[in-house]
């Protein structure tokens, strides 16, 4: 049976959050909830998933200011890297700059997810991957069952990569980042932060900003 993979894209900044449930026990993951929150927990109902955890990418706010509500609502416990945490915790308060007026604050983490951990959702097991360059401690989650499904929030999209100019952002280790996603298989569905789907073999082939042709590593990708 195929995993059971959702999504729905939210907010003004057009995020897309992710389910990813396990066929067998219908155990899930909620991946970025970055707003709009009863549309997230109306594509949950859909699929009577009981979600089990909630897990954000990154710390910018509109991968994250769904997450108090999914998180009441579904009983999951939340889990982010340490490092992305210090920006999500603040996100509220900038909220209301980006049209954002009751913007609550994210909950603390039940948990810190590190480079090289696993996370287990019923029969599927992810890969916890760091890759850090659009924002200081950006992770991606890896589920290496064929054909494989790489979630990395922002920093590789459908012909193009994260941005490197907001606060923590930094070029040589997005390029560091990306040169450890291009070595993925080239099956590997990539599920993006924003914008369609892609695959590893499709971006190494004509992203400009991935392809070793047209890319030198010593440039900055937002040039």
């Amino acid at each position: 049976m195929a995993v059971l993979i959702d999504r729905v894209t939210v907010s003004p900044f057009q995020s897309n959050c992710y389910l990813v449930a396990c066929p067998v026990t219908r155990e899930a993951l909620v991946l970025d909830a970055g707003d709009e929150a009863p549309r997230i927990l109306a594509m949950l109902a859909s699929h009577q998933v009981t979600v089990k955890v909630i897990v954000a990418t990154h710390g910018h706010l509109d991968h994250v200011l769904a997450v108090r509500a999914v998180k009441e609502a579904t009983g999951a416990i939340f889990l982010m890297s340490e490092g992305e945490w210090a920006l999500a915790r603040q996100v509220h308060e900038i909220a209301p700059l980006y049209g954002w007026a009751n913007a609550e604050p994210v909950p603390t983490p039940d948990g810190f997810l590190h480079d090289g951990d696993t996370l287990t959702i019923g029969t599927l097991t992810f890969q916890v991957l760091s890759v850090p360059g659009h924002s200081p401690d950006h992770i991606a989650l890896y589920l290496p069952d064929a054909p494989g499904h790489l979630f990395c929030g922002d920093v590789l999209f459908a012909g193009s990569v994260g941005r490197t100019d907001l606060p923590g952002g930094d070029g040589k280790r997005l390029r560091q980042s990306l040169r450890r996603l291009m070595a993925l298989p080239d099956a590997t569905i990539v599920h993006p932060g924003h914008g369609p789907e892609t695959t590893i073999g499709q971006e190494r082939a004509s992203n400009p900003f991935v392809s070793e042709v047209t890319f030198e590593w010593g440039d900055d990708p937002n040039e």
